[in-house]
């Protein structure tokens, strides 16, 4: 089978090329698009925190540079993870990137005019904010399009790596074109890297999704089953409560770090460009030890030495008074920040199936820039009352506290599930017509077990009620019948025939094998029914009088 790339039809899980991902067309395009466009935006928050320090250097001002950035991104990566799994989501980020040209060229001319405010500033941070949002979900799934499965590794790889090195040289590059140019050069240079990341999309043509047999989920449908996953997966939960207690603390750098160039250190913009770089330089070198570390340290190790070496570098932070100090800090908090950020993002995805993986990473996604949107009016706000210093000493006192209390929630455990899906499940078929929109139905599966079984048998069936809830059921219950001894009775609903049906393709090997453990207690095979709520009759018209 073909798919069609770049206007050719080519096979990309079968073409071999000496080059490996380089041989790829479209991966290089796509990859030459976002470095730019990432070279770009660095640029841009580099001379947007520096403007807003001209403008108004108070801390609660600064600050909401960044939160600007990331509240929509919180408000709206769910539902736009929810939207990349039931649209097209190459046009979706085409779409996406026509908004953020449109806004970055619109601010570009505002700046060399001499009108940008702090007040347009946040707004213009505020709508790259949305552009961002709305894409972010659709980027984790365009990569598998692009290169071949067993090439994945290499090219997310790749893909990072490209992140860093703009991340590390684009604010130099910022601050030395401020100092030496304008203010607005930086935030044209960002609008020449988001014209070509839209020139790459609309060159690139992505290979057709296969059809789904069933109908696709209603977008509101679709951010509640992944909402739904989340709050019944207990490695999900850990992975977010850890991430809970640890970004909104180490947000308190980079909301503040404009004001330790400028008012800590009475540096210029240059040195600012430095601190950034020396960031990013510290996440291309983390990145590098990344496979070395994981060999001697275990996922909690690492969050560890992560949380460990942000609380070192906040402290620095708070004590710097010269550039070299400063720029220490900087490359500390860098590899900190991405040793810590790729192991919570690795136990996210271990802990969801495919079906969900969007959804589930939009989660996870929305718990990281809500921390950080927090964190930075919080720290902003403390900065303005108690200083920075004491701001920066404050989240790092934080951090550590945070660190130990969240301690026992253990990271990644999801990486020893099978999570393929078993296929072993089968949808009822029932003797009359159902509606897929028809329910709820009621499932109820009866059980006999030897009594003495029952506490263990219980144990199992409180995990399978958790599986069942991830997979759409709620209301779930399981009864004992006192007049029959060891009979068992598991009742759950389900809002619609038709999320019965998907039900099929969610349940996963790990699920199948606890059903396995629950069946080893019972006596006869279990008896499962399903009962559906009749429709209602139209209700009958009347006149009105």
């Amino acid at each position: 089978m073909t798919t069609e790339l770049n206007g050719n039809p080519e096979t990309p899980m079968s073409a071999e090329s000496r080059w490996g991902v380089f041989g790829n067309s479209a991966f290089v395009v796509i990859l030459v698009g976002t470095s730019l466009s990432s070279l770009g935006l660095s640029m841009f928050d580099t001379a947007s925190a520096w403007q807003m320090t001209s403008l108004d250097p108070s801390p609660r001002l600064v600050s909401a540079v960044q939160v600007a950035t990331t509240l929509p991104l919180f408000l709206l990566t769910l539902p736009a993870g929810a939207l990349s799994d039931v649209v097209d989501p190459r046009r979706l980020l085409i779409v996406a990137q026509v908004g953020i040209v449109a806004v970055s060229i619109a601010f570009a001319m505002v700046v060399s005019a001499g009108l940008a405010g702090p007040t347009s500033l946040l707004a213009t941070s505020f709508l790259l904010g949305i552009g961002g949002a709305l894409s972010a979900p659709a980027w984790l799934l365009i990569t598998p399009m692009l290169v071949p499965r067993p090439e994945l590794d290499t090219a997310i790889a790749i893909d990072s790596a490209s992140y860093n090195v703009a991340r590390a040289i684009g604010p130099a590059i910022a601050g030395y074109a401020i100092a030496r140019l304008s203010i607005a050069a930086p935030f044209w240079c960002c609008c020449g890297g988001n014209l070509a990341l839209l020139a790459a999309l609309i060159w690139w043509r992505a290979p057709r999704r296969p059809t789904d047999t069933l109908p696709a989920e209603r977008l509101i449908s679709a951010m509640m089953t992944g909402v739904r996953y989340v709050r019944y997966s207990r490695e999900m939960d850990a992975t977010l409560i850890r991430a809970a207690a640890f970004f909104p603390f180490a947000s308190a750098y980079p909301a503040l770090l404009p004001l330790v160039a400028r008012n800590q250190m009475g540096n210029g913009p240059e040195v600012y460009g430095q601190l950034m770089a020396a960031i990013g330089l510290g996440s291309i070198v983390a990145t590098l030890a990344l496979n070395r570390l994981k060999r001697r340290l275990d996922p909690n190790g690492l969050i560890a030495l992560g949380t460990g070496g942000t609380i070192v570098a906040l402290v620095l932070f708070a004590a710097a008074r010269d550039p070299v100090v400063a720029i220490a800090a900087s490359l500390v908090a860098g590899a900190s920040s991405i040793i810590a950020l790729t192991t919570f993002f690795v136990s996210a995805q271990v802990s969801l199936p495919e079906w969900v993986r969007g959804r589930g990473l939009a989660v996870f996604l929305t718990v990281y820039f809500g921390a950080l949107t927090l964190g930075s009016a919080v720290w902003g706000e403390v900065a303005s009352v108690k200083g920075v210093p004491f701001a920066l000493s404050a989240a790092a006192v934080g951090a550590f506290i945070a660190m130990a209390l969240t301690w026992r929630w253990r990271l990644q455990t999801g990486a020893a599930l099978n999570l393929t899906p078993s296929m072993r499940w089968r949808a009822p078929a029932f003797l009359n017509r159902v509606a897929n929109d028809q329910g709820p139905v009621l499932g109820v599966a009866e059980y006999v077990i030897d009594p003495k079984d029952k506490a263990a048998f219980l144990a199992v069936m409180r995990d399978i009620g958790l599986e069942r809830r991830r997979d759409g059921a709620y209301a779930w219950h399981i009864f004992e019948d006192p007049d029959e001894v060891g009979k068992m009775i598991e009742t759950f609903l389900v809002h619609s025939a038709l999320e019965l049906k998907y039900r099929q393709a969610r349940v996963t090997m790990a699920d199948q094998t606890m059903e396995d453990q629950a069946t080893m207690f019972l006596k006869a095979p279990p008896t499962v029914r399903y009962l559906v709520a009749p429709q209602r009759p139209p209700r009958p018209w009347r006149r009105r009088r």
